[in-house]
């Protein structure tokens, strides 16, 4: 179920956050409520996958013997050198 919420922000937080959200493909109250979330979750760990991540993972197959690390790298020397 949602709710209203008002809340007094800053004119110019208010501006800059709605241009994040349009750049991001999100609404203003999606975000604030990810991070209300993400603020209030006690299980919170760096570890923990995002809603947005969460739809992608699993889309992409990487070969068993993919090395990341390798694969980064060459990828840094190509656009550095």
């Amino acid at each position: 179920m949602t709710t209203k919420l008002t809340l007094t922000i800053e004119k110019n937080v208010i501006e800059k956050a709605k241009t994040y959200a349009k750049e991001t493909g999100r609404s203003l109250s999606e975000m604030i409520e990810s991070y209300l979330e993400n603020l209030v979750d006690e299980n919170n760990t760096k570890e923990k996958i995002s809603p947005r991540l969460k739809k992608i993972v699993g889309v992409v197959t990487l070969p068993k013997d993919f090395d990341e690390k390798k694969e980064l790298r060459k990828y840094f020397e190509n656009k550095h050198l």
